[in-house]
């Protein structure tokens, strides 16, 4: 806030860039473009020091092809999913007045599930509300 009541010339320009990023925007463009925004202060879709972003981007691992990283990004999303039932059932998932929260920290599962899908199928090139529907989809039918 204070960088952009100082530098509005500097942050204007930061701030466009950041909103004309979209889903078929080059991924190298959009992680650097994320970056520059992050550093900055502008928070973004991804976060581009995550590992999934940094270590995991299409071509990083050595002896696997990019769609076997995409299908294990699809797989890791299927895992929580299924996952998700026997997280609620487990009796560390109740509230807890005491802490004001729950003892697994369960009430933050939602943002992780976000982000980092978001950073796996940005380093993919994927659509992530796509990905996240089927997700959706998928818990659901379970």
């Amino acid at each position: 806030q204070v960088f952009s009541q100082h530098c509005p010339f500097l942050m204007g320009p930061i701030e466009c860039l950041a909103d004309v990023v979209t889903p078929d925007t080059d991924i190298q463009v959009t992680l650097s473009i994320f970056e520059l925004a992050s550093a900055a202060g502008i928070p973004c879709e991804v976060d581009p020091a995550l590992p999934p972003v940094t270590g995991l981007s299409p071509g990083s691992a050595e002896g696997s092809s990019p769609e076997e990283d995409y299908k294990v990004s699809c797989l890791l999303l299927v895992f929580v999913a299924v996952s998700l039932p026997l997280l609620a059932a487990d009796p560390a998932s109740l509230y807890n007045p005491e802490l004001d929260g729950y003892n697994n920290n369960l009430n933050c599962l939602a943002k992780a599930i976000v982000q980092v899908s978001a950073a796996l199928f940005t380093a993919h090139n994927k659509n992530i509300e796509t990905h996240l529907k089927e997700f959706l989809l998928v818990s659901l039918a379970l």
